[in-house]
């Protein structure tokens, strides 16, 4: 029978799970709206009406939606990703950064005239105030570059203190164009710390990953020129980790941003997320596994060493792809044009032989590990001269794109409550107090 502390509402009959629950003999039809089920309708479904209704125990959110997006689309099974519906693919080979943040920020491709506002706005706020170059000095010569971009994006929010007012649609833009601007600044003077040399002042007449490159390399020429190359393999970097879904570090803004705090704030713990090795280091994991591997012959021996539970296989496998990873097959090709310039890696074609090997493996076909985005991307990295450290900061300046998008939505979504998950107890309950003077005799 239907219960009506859980009632069926208008999707009522085929779009609805009927649940009985075997401690109490009730049934209860719980609604299905979008492929999934309200956790508040499973709270309706208790024992008792003074006993807590039923949770779901989802650590890690494997199987728990937070959100509504209309932002990122991906099918891990047939591996698709969409921005606001363009597949990656077309983006990737077609347009450049700063038009696909634009879109993820306003939800449309612009027209001519919107991009030359935006790509002005955001050359004009690429300088950071001179404050915070001295803040960015004061860090110790070997500290991590993520470490440095984190604390100089959260002390962001100091320089301006209207970005508390979220309520204020103007005020949110003019926030998001700041943080798109001055990523690639902080970034590169991150960079520069580390080597110390100068910090590199934003070029102005140059384009968004070309100024970034410049920031990064320009030593006692008048004029930094990037190859084109170069400055398109960038672009497309950046355009494949510009946004990807409910991943941990988004989670982490939009859970942050619940609390209706800054973006600044917001986008420093994505940063955090990010820096976390399970997250932004698997490319460097990568770097490390064909440095081990050492040499195309002694793959075989690594491949049975996986299967025996021996070694890792990094690079491949994702926790939403079952199939290739499209920004691999994108990262891919752009490898060729990086190694044109820069000469090939040579760790290239041990990646290229294990991808091949892999693929063909029954082992591996069986469990679905194809090659992710990281699985070439390091290699990249590295050819342009980046040490490990620095690929995460390559990783959080295109995603500053993606956070700003999802923290937007967030603020505009009335279905959105502060982020407070529950918990399933397991400790001691009822212990009475033992004074000091007992404990310590």
């Amino acid at each position: 029978m239907a219960d009506d502390s859980a009632p069926a509402g208008k999707n009522a009959g085929a779009s609805t799970l009927t649940v009985r629950d075997n401690r109490t003999g009730q049934e209860y039809d719980v609604p299905i709206l979008d492929g999934a089920v309200l956790g508040a309708d499973l709270g309706k479904i208790k024992t008792a009406e003074d006993q807590p209704g039923l949770s779901v125990y989802d650590p890690g959110f494997v199987n728990t939606a937070s959100c509504r997006s209309a932002i990122t689309f991906i099918d891990g099974d047939e591996g698709i990703l969409e921005y606001r519906g363009y597949p990656i693919e077309q983006l990737a080979e077609k347009s450049n950064y700063l038009e696909v943040a634009y879109l993820l920020i306003h939800g449309d491709l612009p027209t001519k005239e919107q991009y030359d506002a935006w790509e002005h706005q955001i050359t004009f706020h690429t300088f950071v105030h001179e404050n915070v170059k001295g803040l960015m000095q004061g860090f110790r010569y070997d500290a991590h570059p993520m470490g440095m971009l984190l604390a100089s994006v959260g002390a962001l929010s100091t320089f301006y203190p209207e970005s508390r007012n979220i309520a204020d649609a103007n005020v949110r833009q003019m926030q998001v164009v700041r943080l798109i601007a001055k990523m690639p600044t902080l970034g590169a003077w991150a960079f520069r710390h580390a080597q110390g040399k100068p910090y590199v002042y934003p070029d102005n007449d140059l384009g968004y990953a070309a100024n970034f490159l410049s920031m990064l390399f320009k030593m006692s020429e008048q004029k930094f020129e990037a190859d084109e190359r170069l400055i398109k393999a960038l672009e497309v970097l950046f355009i494949l980790h510009a946004d990807h879904e409910q991943n941990c570090s988004t989670n982490a803004v939009r859970s942050v941003g619940s609390s209706q705090v800054d973006p600044y704030s917001c986008v420093a713990a994505g940063i955090g997320a990010l820096f976390g090795p399970l997250h932004g280091g698997a490319n460097e994991a990568v770097l490390k596994m064909l440095r081990r591997i050492g040499s195309v012959d002694n793959i075989p021996d690594f491949i049975n060493g996986v299967k025996d539970g021996q070694e890792r296989l990094m690079g491949f496998g994702h926790r939403v792809y079952k199939n290739y990873d499209p920004r691999a097959k994108i990262i891919k090709k752009a490898c060729d044009d990086v190694f044109e310039v820069t000469g090939v890696n040579p760790l290239l074609k041990i990646a290229l032989e294990l991808e091949k090997i892999a693929l063909e493996d029954e082992y591996f076909v069986k469990r679905k590990l194809y090659p992710n985005v990281d699985f070439y991307s390091g290699l990249i990295y590295e050819a342009l001269s980046f040490p490990p450290e620095m690929f995460t900061v390559l990783f959080a300046i295109p995603r500053t794109s993606g956070w700003l998008a999802q923290w937007l939505e967030l603020v505009d979504d009335k279905e959105q409550k502060i982020a407070r998950p529950k918990q399933i107890y397991t400790g001691d309950r009822g212990l009475d107090y033992v004074s000091s003077s007992e404990r310590w005799a």
